[in-house]
């Protein structure tokens, strides 16, 4: 499908540009951490990628009925997905064992830390599965920053824009420095942040400190009681404050989505779709490692009142 069918179309008339691809190791387990804006996402990335890479996939595409429901889940198997139940506790616990059982036989595996695609086009709050994953397998976390697809296919839109479309693969990030602590939330909590912190500076994204899930619960009329029912099943876990007024993005994470210089190769307007000048260094990070804007007061690891266990599933309404 990659190589023979459905990737010379693809590459044909979206021309899409890639910025960093040699940061992804040739052999090895790794997890590749991406930013999600649309439901092509899942597409064009693997695409550029030379080497399998195998997503986490919310549950529900793999239990629909109908014709259509049966095609969808055919085609994930064959894609090689895998079910994530995004009920939380043991059910999120028992997923997060299939990814990891990709990074023990050496797979590249994808994750969407936000857990679902974005509403707006923001940047909202990792949820820390993808550190619990990191910690245990002690793999290297890859951020790719997804650059225009949520103007190839947004949210509702079933036929796609043909228009170009971009992701910047970033530096490894390394987190041995915790492997003894896997098992620690606020641990997990900052590693989770720094993740962020680096798709925030990658995508020039405006950073939320919010579930997209909770915002989402949100636009469709339902109010916090609801959205804490619905994104969070376990009693004992709360979903986090709203982020705190007043608080600013560093210099570095452009407003409203636009994309930074370092987004730019081989000349033209990244806003446009067209590759810029290759630059190759990004700008220094505004900010400690693994800080993000808009953390809880008084927590250093940026851990919020109520941690989730969810990795964030590949495709989430």
């Amino acid at each position: 499908m990659k190589r023979i069918f459905l990737g010379p179309v693809l590459r044909t008339l979206f021309r899409p540009w890639v910025k960093g691809l040699d940061n992804l190791p040739a052999e090895g387990p790794a997890i590749i951490a991406s930013n999600h804006l649309s439901f092509s996402d899942s597409i064009f990335m693997p695409l550029m990628v030379s080497r399998p890479v195998i997503f986490l996939a919310k549950s529900e595409y793999f239990t629909g009925t109908g014709l259509k429901g049966r095609l969808t889940a055919l085609f994930f198997r064959l894609t090689n997905q895998l079910p994530m139940d995004r009920s939380g506790g043991a059910a999120s616990a028992a997923s997060l064992e299939a990814g990891m059982d990709v990074l023990t036989h050496g797979g590249l595996l994808g994750i969407y830390p936000e857990g679902t695609r974005s509403p707006d086009g923001r940047l909202y709050r990792g949820k820390v599965g993808v550190a619990r994953l990191a910690l245990q397998a002690k793999v290297p976390v890859i951020p790719v920053a997804m650059i225009g697809t949520d103007k190839v296919q947004p949210i509702g839109k079933r036929l796609p824009n043909i228009r170009r479309i971009g992701m910047i693969f970033g530096a490894p990030l390394d987190f041995s420095r915790y492997h003894e602590m896997a098992d620690d939330r606020l641990i997990q909590r900052s590693v989770t942040d720094e993740i962020m912190y680096e798709l925030m500076r990658l995508s020039g994204q405006e950073y939320v400190d919010e579930y997209a899930a909770v915002v989402k619960l949100r636009l469709a009329g339902k109010g916090p009681a609801a959205a804490a029912v619905s994104v969070e099943s376990q009693p004992a876990e709360s979903l986090p404050a709203e982020s705190q007024a007043g608080e600013s993005l560093p210099a570095d994470s452009q407003a409203g989505g636009s994309l930074p210089a370092e987004s730019q190769t081989d000349g033209g307007a990244a806003g446009s779709g067209e590759p810029g000048t290759a630059a190759g260094e990004y700008p220094a990070p505004a900010g400690e490692p693994g800080a993000l804007p808009g953390r809880e007061p008084g927590n250093g690891s940026g851990q919020g009142p109520g941690e989730d266990t969810d990795a964030g599933s590949s495709r989430r309404a």
